[in-house]
């Protein structure tokens, strides 16, 4: 039997009351593409779709309450993570979700946790939200995230290493601390996309990268 979605109208009403008007902008705007490609993909479209509006619930959170939700639910902190709490919030939204929404659903509160920094051997699902975090229409329109819009529909895990080389260059030019899970997750997205097996379709968006220097 499948699992009861939290009501798109109660989560909008709480985030009216938590989150900024453009910022709700930004959540739409993932809700939409990670439905879009998930039902691109072949994936669940609707876990998709809950998964980009949940993904940003404790976006707002004070450092203070997201070192203490992250103790409290006995995640595992580093230093990266203690010096810089905000990169806890993917982690807290699902927790947030869970707590607020009662989402059960493993694979949706994966998706919502892992939208910031990814997660090797992540699903499918997140990596449809992980992509629509960088990806959706209210972040731009230069011509990397465009090169990101056309590789987001060839390969999946394409996608996702060029989006972690798209933030980290970011990172880099802006000299931010650059957390290691961001690493593995780039690595292994290239991994995935150079195997026979999982990135046969990558050739095009390999190419588009080359030229764009992504």
């Amino acid at each position: 039997m499948a699992l009861a979605l939290p009501r798109r109208e109660s989560v909008l009403a709480w985030l009216s009351d938590r989150v900024p008007a453009a910022r709700i902008k930004h959540i739409l705007g993932v809700e939409q593409v990670a439905g879009d490609l998930a039902r691109h993909y072949g994936l669940d479209e609707a876990k998709a779709r809950s998964a980009g509006l949940l993904h940003d619930l404790a976006k707002y959170f004070k450092p203070q309450l997201l070192l203490q939700i992250a103790a409290a639910e006995g995640l595992e902190l580093d230093s990266v993570l203690e010096a810089h709490p905000h990169l806890l919030h993917a982690d807290a939204s699902a927790i947030v979700a869970r707590a607020e929404f009662g989402v059960v659903d493993r694979e949706i509160l994966e998706a919502i946790a892992n939208h910031t920094l990814g997660r090797p051997n992540m699903s499918q699902l997140s990596c449809t939200v992980f992509i629509a975090d960088t990806i959706e229409p209210s972040r731009g329109n230069t011509a990397e995230l465009e090169a990101l819009r056309q590789a987001s529909v060839q390969n999946l895990y394409a996608a996702v290493w060029q989006t972690c080389d798209y933030s980290l260059k970011s990172l880099l030019e802006n000299r931010c601390y650059i957390h290691p899970r961001s690493v593995l997750t780039r690595n292994w997205a290239l991994q995935m996309a150079r195997s026979k097996e999982t990135g046969n379709s990558t050739r095009e968006s390999i190419a588009a990268c080359n030229q764009t220097g992504l």
